[in-house]
């Protein structure tokens, strides 16, 4: 992930913060235009709006500006828009507020898309984690980063990519909106273990090997990386968990 500081300024953090008020008003407007009777439950909203928050915390104002010459402040802005934030967002489940809201017509089209190959390609735990932990990877590791650093328009897509792909991951893994051909609980589990190990890993790699122009303190912000990412991801471990046993198991005859 790049320094933090270069997109909380300027025209990059302008249309961040547009995106996120029309991203929650979106929803708001949603929830009241949903057809169906029952309410829609208050905390949902609640996480989609914390989650842009987070989102927006991470990527644009002070934290971001510190992250330009701190790297504790980069590694909290990198779990906040690339782990908590999404984390969140999944849990206010807008795919099924979509379906709910739209005009039956378009409602079916959205299905339609969700079913087609690419977006059953992408939605794929193993694509999930691939784009996130190994976007990560080639951002520190390869001259993506320093380029970031010196081109607003690169520096912005690549936290369009940490926010998307963080929220593909956690969606793919614990997420509860409609998904087509949706792995068993064991695969996923395989996945969320392969992808903490690859986080962790890195996180390692930062503290012993800080890449150039991170900023001060690279060592302490590869720890908040490595302890404030592992606390995220052992909230969705728990998610997992939760929902494997939740499973009904089919009764066997004769055991009972």
């Amino acid at each position: 992930m790049p320094e933090q500081g270069h997109a909380g300024a300027g025209w990059p953090g302008v249309l961040l913060a547009a995106v996120a008020l029309v991203a929650v008003a979106t929803y708001l407007i949603a929830v009241r235009r949903r057809r169906v009777g029952t309410g829609w439950p208050w905390w949902r909203s609640a996480c989609w709006v914390g989650g842009t928050v987070l989102v927006l915390a991470g990527t644009t104002g002070p934290l971001a500006e510190a992250g330009h010459h701190d790297f504790v402040a980069h590694a909290v802005g990198h779990v906040l828009a690339g782990m908590a934030g999404p984390l969140l967002l999944v849990a206010g489940t807008p795919v099924t507020l979509a379906l709910q809201a739209l005009p039956v017509p378009v409602g079916r089209r959205l299905s339609h898309l969700l079913a087609r190959r690419p977006v059953r390609l992408v939605t794929l735990p193993v694509t999930a984690a691939v784009l996130d932990v190994g976007g990560l990877w080639l951002l520190y590791l390869t001259p993506l980063q320093a380029l970031a650093r010196e081109h607003e328009a690169v520096h912005l897509l690549v936290h369009v990519h940490l926010v998307l792909a963080g929220y593909l991951l956690t969606a793919a893994l614990v997420g509860t909106d409609p998904m087509p051909h949706r792995p068993g609980p064991r695969h996923r589990a395989v996945v969320l273990v392969a992808a903490v190990a690859a986080h962790d890993v890195l996180a390692k790699h930062l503290y012993a090997h800080p890449p150039v122009g991170v900023g001060s303190r690279a060592e302490e912000g590869a720890m908040v990386m490595y302890y404030a990412g592992d606390a995220v991801e052992l909230v969705v471990m728990v998610l997992l968990c939760r929902r494997w046993f939740a499973v009904p198991r089919p009764v066997r005859l004769g055991t009972a």
